[in-house]
């Protein structure tokens, strides 16, 4: 479907643990692109996402008059949005110019992009943080510009915890109670719908995410370490996904194996959970005026495992121009426009919020006074932990796919948790052995 047109704080601690420069928000003059182009953008559609990037499209489009841009909307599963694009690219098509593309797909879209070292203005990367810029830079390619970073966290309803008595939850296991106390409470209050806790359970990227978080939360580790070393097999992740599936029909719906972040934000948004686990961008969203629960809830760290810290898993979305695009130059100017302080700037304020990728910006006193998420992200984004994709690079998805198909089967009852680690092993242990042999 194609319509015409075109999370917050990163506190000290984070910023120096990326590495960032003394650069202060550039000012990078935008130029249009020559000549007239059709642009068309593949955005995503989580939230009101695709309306920012429609209003970021008009802005551009007011600028510069002689470029056309529409937007092509994707699915909102990272993973089916991944398919989406690789058949695209299969095709080699010029149908879309520019792809909003996951932190962990650099090695994978490399051969089908253009070096945006090529496009952008003299100094205008050195306003990013400098790690994510990095991560997206493949064998001295700029594949992709950072665009906004994301850590998920644990929404919480304040009313209900002090309607029954109850402290955040810090451990899963006092999740797990605190889940089931307040649920048998509104139930039995005459809310049938209620659920303890909503998160993402579906056989996607969503779900490696949330057992990634078990796992690093347990462990200390992902499920295939920088060196290579698969960690799934052991006690302490059979024991959290045998607590997964225990939640499901328990202090989750059954439709949870069925959930990504959208259907969980629906539930928690009219008022049907105690807690959520989620993204930044269900915030803002949920402090909207057609929110049953605005102004009744907060959000803090995931709860720990035996590891003893919370382990977000560590998101974000960039932008890369495609290699097949008939208007490169103008499609780069896009995307360097959509990623620029200003632009950023305007995304943050808006109800849908991203956590920007311009460390200048967490000092800018309006958003810091307009977004109380500001104060939240710190901690969450301190404790955030990669996938592993920086060791399987383009067979990531490989990777990911193998490991959440694995816990699907646990969560829905198809395969018990240790047979399932078992057999994860054996297959995570033949792909970083192809992936090694060919190095």
């Amino acid at each position: 479907m194609v319509r015409k047109s075109l999370g917050l704080l990163l506190v000290l601690a984070v910023v120096m643990s990326l590495g960032v420069a003394s650069v202060s928000a550039q000012d990078t003059a935008m130029e249009c692109p020559e000549g007239d182009a059709d642009v068309v953008i593949a955005a995503g559609a989580v939230g009101i996402e695709f309306e920012v990037v429609q209003a970021q499209a008009d802005r551009f489009m007011a600028m510069c008059p002689n470029v056309s841009i529409s937007l092509l909307e994707t699915p909102d599963l990272a993973t089916d949005r991944l398919g989406l694009y690789q058949q695209y690219w299969e095709a080699q098509t010029p149908d879309v110019d520019i792809y909003q593309v996951d932190v962990i797909w650099a090695g994978i879209i490399a051969p089908h992009v253009v070096d945006l070292l090529e496009y952008v203005p003299e100094g205008y990367l050195d306003q990013f943080f400098p790690a994510m810029v990095a991560g997206q830079n493949i064998g001295g390619v700029q594949v992709a510009i950072p665009w906004f970073t994301d850590a998920a966290g644990l929404y919480y309803r304040t009313d209900l915890l002090e309607k029954y008595g109850l402290e955040v939850p810090t451990t899963w296991d006092e999740l797990t109670a605190a889940a089931q106390t307040i649920q048998d409470g509104e139930r039995a209050a005459g809310n049938a719908d209620f659920a303890g806790y909503v998160w993402q359970g579906n056989a996607y990227e969503g779900l490696t995410c949330d057992a990634h978080e078990w796992l690093v939360s347990e462990t200390g580790e992902t499920f295939i370490s920088p060196e290579g070393e698969v960690n799934v097999n052991n006690d302490a992740f059979v024991a959290a996904l045998e607590r997964a599936a225990g939640w499901v029909g328990g202090i989750s719906p059954e439709g949870v194996t069925t959930y990504g972040e959208e259907e969980s934000r629906a539930v928690w948004q009219a008022g049907n959970a105690a807690f959520m686990r989620n993204w930044p961008y269900a915030y803002g969203l949920g402090n909207g005026e057609d929110s049953a629960v605005a102004g009744l809830f907060d959000y803090a760290p995931l709860p720990v495992g035996a590891n003893g810290t919370p382990a977000a898993c560590l998101g974000g979305w960039q932008l890369a121009v495609s290699k097949y695009s008939d208007n490169p130059a103008a499609a780069a100017a896009v995307a360097i426009f959509m990623a620029s302080y200003d632009e950023q700037k305007i995304r943050a304020l808006s109800p849908q919020g991203a956590n920007p990728t311009i460390p200048a910006l967490y000092e800018d006193p309006e958003l810091i006074d307009a977004n109380p998420l500001f104060s939240r992200m710190g901690p969450i984004l301190a404790s955030a932990y990669p996938r592993p994709s920086g060791f399987t690079a383009a067979r990531y998805n490989d990777a990911s796919t193998l490991f959440f198909s694995a816990v699907h089967s646990v969560l829905t009852g198809t395969t018990d948790a240790k047979t399932a680690v078992e057999d994860l092993e054996l297959d995570l242990q033949d792909l970083v052995d192809e992936i090694k042999a060919s190095m």
